[in-house]
């Protein structure tokens, strides 16, 4: 079983071994959890050596956060390919937000090895969260900030209300987890599509009738 959070391999020798490496962990903290995973066990399902996983990771954590950040570049994915430009910013982040939601969704078990461990590997899990948030942020600017709604805001929606709108999502996201009910992440698209709304609409006037 390869999960769907990580992505195919490459080509080259060094960036396969490293996908290989990021399956195996991804199988081994999905099936026993991360603080019973060793490097012994993520080898042994990847298929190589231990100098190799130390070629590729310093440390079982450096692993971990590796597979974090895969993982989100697929969320991440699975939201530009849900982006359609000739519909208003609304239905667009709609769409996203149910892409991203569902993408987490599928790997729950994964998901929830993701999401709480990285916060318990320090200064380094978070700076990596702080990454994947900030390239969140950055694609709703984008989609936002692109004027295809028919509005006229004063300043385009500021990078940290975006990293708020992000954060306030992800505690929604965190709360499922703790519950156990990842699989029902769909039910957040609406209430987090009513934050995104929210936060960008203030200081956003209509189009004036006359212009």
């Amino acid at each position: 079983m390869t999960p769907e959070a990580v992505p195919p391999a490459v080509e080259a020798p060094a960036n396969a071994n490293r996908s290989r490496l990021l399956e195996g962990m991804a199988l081994c903290a999905a099936s026993r959890g991360y603080a019973d995973t060793t490097v012994a066990d993520i080898v042994r399902e990847a298929g190589v050596s231990k100098r190799t996983f130390y070629e590729c990771f310093a440390t079982k954590a450096e692993c971990l956060i590796a597979l974090y950040e895969a993982a989100s570049h697929n969320a991440l994915k699975m939201l530009g390919q849900a982006i359609d430009p000739a519909h208003k910013w609304q239905t667009q982040v709609e769409r996203a937000l149910s892409a991203y939601l569902a993408c987490m969704a599928d790997n729950p078990v994964l998901m929830r090895t993701l999401f709480i461990e990285i916060l318990g590997l320090g200064a380094e899990g978070l700076a990596a969260r702080r990454r994947v948030n900030q390239e969140i942020a950055g694609f709703m600017l984008t989609v936002i900030n692109a004027g295809r709604d028919g509005c006229q805001r004063d300043q385009p929606l500021p990078a940290e209300m975006a990293m708020a709108i992000v954060g306030g999502i992800n505690e929604l996201i965190l709360e499922y987890i703790e519950q156990e009910r990842v699989t029902a992440l769909g039910e957040l698209v609406e209430p987090a599509a009513r934050l995104v709304r929210a936060v960008t609409l203030a200081g956003v006037a209509p189009p004036s009738a006359s212009a």
